[in-house]
C-alpha cells in the first residue's frame, strides 16, 4: 500500500499506483511547460503557484477516472493539465477579489505583483488551457466551456449574494455547485472521456465528481472552524476573519433568525464585528465549535460524500473504484 495524492489516498494495486504516479508526474511536467513564456516575467508569475505545490486533486481524479477506459490514451494527461491550469487561474482571480495575502504558504500573486498582474496572469493561464484543449477536440471544448460558464456564474452569485426572500443556505450550495463542483465534475468527465470509457460510465463519474466537489468544499468549511491545526491549508478562522459566510455560519444565522435565542444572536453579533482581534476570533471559534450549526454542517458534508459514493454503485468493482470510494471516506474523515 502506497500513499499518493489527496488526503493520503492509499492505492492498493501496484499497477494502478504506477499509472497514477506516472500520470501525475507527467501532469507536473505539463504544467511547467504550459506556463512558460518567451517573457521571463510572465513565466515567473505564471509558475508562482505551480511551484508552490498543491494537492493536485483534479488531476488525480482525471487519472483515476481514466482507469475505466484506456489510461494510456494520449488525451488523458493533457486533459488533467487543462483542469489544473483552469483551477490555478481561478486562484489568481479569487485572491484579487478576496484581497488575500498568502496562498499555499507563499505570498499571493496579487500581494507580490499587484492586482493587475495577478488578473492578467490568470487570463494567461486560461489562454494556455484553451490552447491545450483545442487539441482534445470540439466535444472537450464544449464540456470545458459549459463548466467554465458554471464556474463564473457561481462566482457571480457568490459576489451578488442571495436575492431577497431566497434561502441563503440553498444559495450557498448553488454557489458551491458552480464554483467547485463544476470543475471537479469535469475532471472526472475528462478522465473517462479521453480514455474512451462508455458514455454511461462518463455520466456516472461526472455525477460523482459534482457531489464530491461540493463535499470537499463543505469539509473545508468545517475545518476552518473545527481544526486546531493547518489541516485545511489555512489558519483556523481564516474565513471568519475575512467575513466569508461558510455553511456553519449560514446555518447559525438561520437558527438565530428562526428562534431568536439570545446566545445565538450574541454570536451573530460577534461574527459581524471586527475579528481582526485574536481574542475575539478565538472566542468566536470556541462558541461555534460548541454550536449545533457546526454538527449540522458536518452532517451535510457527509450527505454529499455519501451521495457521491452511491453514484459509483453501477461501476465494475476494482481498485480504481475502491480509490474513488476512499476519497469519499477521506472527505468525511476531514470533516470529523
Amino acid at each position: 500500500m502506497t500513499v499518493v495524492g489527496l488526503f493520503g489516498l492509499s492505492v492498493r494495486d501496484q499497477a494502478l499506483e504506477a499509472d497514477v504516479q506516472t500520470g501525475l508526474a507527467a501532469v507536473e511536467a505539463g504544467l511547467l511547460d504550459a506556463t512558460k513564456s518567451d517573457v521571463p516575467f510572465i513565466t515567473e508569475a505564471a509558475q508562482h503557484l505551480v511551484r508552490a505545490g498543491g494537492k493536485r486533486f483534479r488531476p488525480l481524479l482525471v487519472m483515476l477516472a481514466s482507469q475505466f477506459g484506456d489510461p494510456y490514451a494520449p488525451g488523458v494527461v493533457p486533459a488533467a493539465v487543462v483542469v489544473e491550469l483552469t483551477h490555478l487561474a481561478t486562484l489568481y482571480h479569487d485572491d484579487v477579489m478576496d484581497e488575500a495575502e498568502v496562498r499555499r504558504g507563499v505570498a499571493s500573486p496579487n500581494a507580490r505583483w499587484g492586482n493587475s498582474v495577478a488578473v492578467l496572469t490568470g487570463d494567461f493561464l486560461f489562454a494556455r488551457a484553451s490552447h491545450i484543449l483545442a487539441d482534445l477536440g470540439p466535444e472537450a471544448v464544449r464540456v470545458q466551456a459549459e463548466a467554465f460558464e458554471r464556474l463564473v456564474t457561481g462566482q457571480i452569485l457568490e459576489t451578488a449574494g442571495p436575492r431577497d426572500g431566497n434561502d441563503p443556505v440553498a444559495h450557498y450550495l448553488d454557489v458551491l455547485g458552480g464554483k467547485t463542483g463544476s470543475l471537479v465534475a469535469v475532471s472526472c468527465r475528462f478522465g473517462a472521456m479521453t480514455s474512451g470509457a462508455d458514455d454511461s460510465v462518463v455520466d456516472i463519474l461526472t455525477q460523482y465528481g459534482e457531489r464530491l466537489g461540493v463535499a470537499f468544499q463543505l469539509a473545508d468549511d468545517v475545518l476552518d472552524i473545527a481544526s486546531d491545526s493547518h489541516e485545511s491549508g489555512k489558519m483556523p478562522g481564516t474565513d471568519l476573519r475575512e467575513g466569508i459566510h461558510t455553511l456553519p455560519v449560514l446555518l447559525l444565522r438561520a437558527q438565530a433568525e428562526a428562534h431568536g435565542k439570545p446566545e445565538d444572536l450574541a454570536l451573530v453579533e460577534l461574527l459581524d464585528g471586527d475579528l481582526a482581534d485574536d481574542e475575539r476570533l478565538s472566542e468566536a471559534l470556541r462558541l461555534l465549535r460548541a454550536h449545533p450549526a457546526l454538527e449540522q454542517a458536518r452532517r451535510d458534508t457527509v450527505r454529499y460524500a455519501q451521495e457521491a459514493r452511491a453514484t459509483l454503485a453501477p461501476l465494475p468493482e476494482g481498485y480504481a473504484k475502491s480509490a474513488l470510494i476512499e476519497l469519499c471516506d477521506a472527505v468525511v474523515h476531514r470533516a470529523g
